[in-house]
């Protein structure tokens, strides 16, 4: 029988894993395996562009199925895995069918982290991650409802802009000190608040949610502090948790997601992982990261399709990320874990164009910029490259960014 590579996710990383099997050789079939009907999709402008209907499903598509046609790469989507044989290779799926592989790429994602809390069953509560819930949350959209979103990440605050920027009324509840506390600094973090509340946004901080009022729907969210915020519409965005359920089932080592080594191999020879379900050694950073983007997702899969093909092409990439809100593009580079200086270059307060640098002990570690491409670009290189950069230079304008980093 023919060899049979099973892709299982068709996301970013399952798309990009299927078709660089290809590239790297794989003369096998090739099955792409999701649990969804759509084809794989873009996931981040359903906060935004297709949330707010300047973007159509056909938009969404990362490939045309042409594409996967011309590579010989069978689809199989509205599709689950059920039960997994480590031993004889064998995936049963929600179908009753059973295959069985050769090798095997895991794509699986990761789910949104859902609140237990009193009322969390309520109807008009939603998470946003799938293009259903996209399309649920948008049945739920007219103009002049009060939306509350509980969490302020990334997701969060996309969410607000756009639901703004259609006419509700929205309230953003964090229970942390500060907005994006988890990723950035207090500059940023204000800056950010001091945007949507320009805009029209409620931004409450030290807002921890302990429960949903309502008979049947939603129609309030109560808080520690006793208060009850009003809401036709909650928007619980929280972050998000590895996927790891068929990694167990398959006796993968599996902690905070799917433990892969630097060219995406899991703990069984047969198996690799690519995309938000991994955890991965990344030695430019010398830590272990798990890590949420398109970026990883698809630069991954291609180590991971290699190393199925039996060859090694090592993942080392820094970390890169952005956010768009209302006009603001924000652009990150590198892991700000552990940072001792934030170095500010623009004027945060009062403009919506600056860069934050975060330092630890005297050097550069990662940035974050606002409206400033050519700053981010240039500085990811320079953080890519290892290369020196004279940090007491970084705040002064009057520097070009080429000369910040001419090194």
């Amino acid at each position: 029988m023919d060899e049979l590579a099973i892709v299982v996710g068709a996301s970013h990383a399952g798309s990009q894993l299927a078709l660089s099997l290809r590239e790297h050789g794989w003369t096998g079939r090739v099955l792409l395996l999701g649990d969804e009907q759509q084809l794989p999709y873009h996931r981040p402008p359903l906060s935004k562009a297709f949330l707010k209907g300047s973007s159509t499903v056909e938009d969404l598509l990362i490939r045309p199925a042409a594409t996967y046609g011309d590579q010989n790469i069978e689809l199989l989507l509205g599709h689950r895995v059920v039960a997994a044989d480590v031993d004889s290779q064998v995936l049963e799926l929600s179908d009753g069918r059973e295959l069985k592989y050769t090798k095997l790429g895991l794509a699986t994602g990761a789910v949104p982290r859902k609140l237990s809390i009193p009322g969390s069953d309520k109807t008009g509560i939603h998470y946003l991650r799938s293009l259903d819930d996209a399309l649920n949350i948008g049945l739920e959209l007219a103009a002049e409802k009060r939306a509350v979103i509980v969490g302020g990440g990334y997701i969060g605050l996309e969410l607000a802009a756009s639901l703004r920027a259609m006419g509700l009324n929205v309230t953003v509840l964090e229970a942390m000190d500060r907005l994006l506390q988890r990723v950035t600094g207090p500059e940023v973090s204000e800056f950010f608040k001091r945007i949507h509340s320009d805009n029209g946004v409620s931004v409450e901080t030290t807002a921890a949610v302990v429960g949903f009022g309502g008979v049947d729907s939603v129609d309030s969210v109560l808080l520690e502090d006793g208060r009850s915020v009003p809401a036709d519409l909650v928007v619980v965005g929280i972050g998000v948790v590895p996927e790891t359920s068929l990694a167990a089932q398959l006796d993968l080592k599996v902690d905070d997601g799917i433990l892969v080594d630097e060219y995406a191999m899991t703990s069984n020879r047969h198996i690799a992982a690519a995309g938000d379900c991994t955890r991965h050694p990344n030695h430019l950073l010398d830590q272990q990261l798990r890590l949420e983007s398109v970026p990883n997702a698809q630069e991954q899969a291609r180590s991971a399709a290699a190393s199925l093909c039996g060859k090694q092409v090592e993942y080392c990439q820094l970390p890169w990320f952005w956010s768009d809100q209302y006009e603001l593009k924000l652009q990150m580079a590198g892991i700000n874990r552990g940072y001792d200086e934030v170095i500010m270059r623009g004027d945060h307060h009062n403009s919506t164009s600056f860069s934050a640098f975060y330092c630890k002990q005297g050097e550069l570690i990662a940035v974050d910029c606002v409206n400033r491409p050519q700053e981010f670009m240039l500085t990811r290189r320079a953080l890519s490259q290892e290369s020196p950069v004279d940090v007491a230079r970084l705040s002064d304008e009057s520097i070009s960014p080429r000369d910040l980093f001419s090194a």
